[in-house]
């Protein structure tokens, strides 16, 4: 029957092709806009380490002066002090911990066809590239001796080892940063955690870094650190990246073994907050914080709200087009009395009147669909033309194209219940008598 039906629903539309066009194009338009704001809300909104993002924590802690500022319980300070960063770290409560900081280093290629530039660096401890699932195409990462030890050893991106040596395995080649040579131990593949969300200091949807080496390398050789950097009391500019200094300028992020962990972790910061506050370190009561990722991602108010704002105007457009859509289908329905009443008339239930009528709107909304999905990848593709930091991140995947696919078929049965119902409820004798 169903093969029946699509035929009456290909003569219903030969019949009449401007209606039918009209209202594929008002069921296309409103699908494409609808999956183009989707698009971007999944994109922007997705979590972006879900294997462990419930047990993936970023640590803040309240080492500011007590002053005119102060209010009791308020949110401290995005990030560390290089002191107590390098505490918690050598205190490994978590099952792993990383302390890092971005930077721009100043690269001398070895082909001299390649004029020196500026890379992005990221200074970090040794369980940074396991703790965030950084892909390795080549080799792999430092381990805590290195870190230790100040190793001159570095970790490249996809697209620097491109730039810097035509692609492939470079390991044991040396990349000079600011005059040093460095030893390549790992090459990464293409790689961008979106959001940025393990340093929102450096924009919040930002490419990753090129350049990865250890933390106290970076500081031996006193690379500058780039992002946020916040100072109290009597700092010494000269010295802001020292141990003592008081400065908040590093990101600190703990993985726990499970979500379990999560409450004695905080119980643990708020003890040592209470230590410093007792050895005189910090001035304040103890106000620390453990965000898990999606938390402190929402904390953090990383989604755009102007991006909420369009899902909801694009849905709203939606069901303009889809009121269109039904007056459409009902005015076709009302057109073909008479041949509903002849088909009533020769055996056809009401049921049978209102499956056809459905799988012709089902018809319509494919093809709606499909109309939809190119008008959505041209909006995808208007948007990554855009100034917006996320832009080039956004791109249609699999379980945005079968959503795509289901709400057009959705909206379309939606739209054809009301003509249907009413073409099942015309009485055949009433029609035969006017033919």
């Amino acid at each position: 029957m169903l093969a029946y039906y699509l035929d009456l629903a290909l003569r219903s539309f030969r019949r009449s092709p401007g209606l039918s066009v009209l209202m594929v194009l008002a069921l296309g338009l409103g699908i494409g806009a609808c999956m183009t704001t989707l698009s971007v809300y999944h994109v922007l909104a997705a979590d972006p380490i879900p294997s462990k993002s419930t047990r993936l924590l970023n640590v803040q802690l309240d080492a500011e002066l007590r002053d005119a500022d102060y209010r009791p319980g308020a949110e401290p300070t995005l990030q560390l002090t290089r002191y107590d960063a390098e505490a918690l770290l050598r205190e490994k409560r978590g099952a792993r911990q990383v302390m890092m900081t971005a930077g721009f280093v100043p690269l001398q290629p070895d082909d001299a066809k390649i004029k020196p530039f500026f890379s992005s660096a990221r200074f970090a401890s040794a369980d940074f590239f396991a703790m965030f699932e950084a892909p390795f195409a080549h080799g792999g990462a430092w381990d805590a001796q290195a870190d230790a030890e100040a190793a001159r050893v570095v970790v490249i991106s996809h697209s620097l080892n491109e730039r810097l040596f035509g692609g492939g395995d470079s390991r044991g080649r040396m990349v000079t940063a600011k005059g040093v040579p460095l030893r390549v131990i790992g090459v990464l593949k293409a790689w961008r955690p979106s959001p940025h969300y393990f340093d929102l200091t450096q924009g919040k949807y930002n490419q990753a870094a090129d350049l990865y080496l250890p933390f106290q390398t970076a500081m031996q050789l006193k690379f500058g650190s780039s992002g946020n950097r916040n100072c109290w009391g009597d700092s010494n500019p000269a010295n802001r990246q020292g141990v003592n200094a008081p400065c908040a300028w590093l990101q600190y992020w703990v993985e726990l073994a499970s979500p379990a962990e999560v409450p004695a972790y905080r119980d643990y910061l708020r003890d040592y907050s209470k230590t410093q506050l007792e050895a005189g370190r910090f001035q304040r009561p103890p106000n620390a914080r453990a965000w898990p990722v999606m938390d402190w991602l929402s904390q953090q108010e990383v989604l755009p709200e102007d991006v909420k704002l369009q899902v909801w105007l694009a849905f709203g457009f939606l069901l303009v087009c889809l009121t269109n859509t039904v007056g459409l289908l009902l005015a076709t329905a009302l057109r073909r009395s008479g041949e509903i009443g002849v088909r009533r008339a020769l055996g056809a239930t009401r049921k049978d009147i209102f499956v056809q009528f459905l799988v012709e709107a089902g018809a319509l909304g494919a093809a709606g669909g499909a109309l939809g999905l190119l008008l959505a990848w041209g909006g995808l593709w208007l948007v990554r033309l855009s100034p917006n930091s996320y832009a080039s991140a956004v791109q249609m995947d699999w379980p945005m194209l079968g959503l795509s696919l289901a709400l057009s078929l959705a909206a379309s049965l939606l739209a054809g219940l009301l003509p249907a119902w009413r073409a099942a409820g015309i009485t055949p004798a009433l029609q035969l008598k006017t033919q």
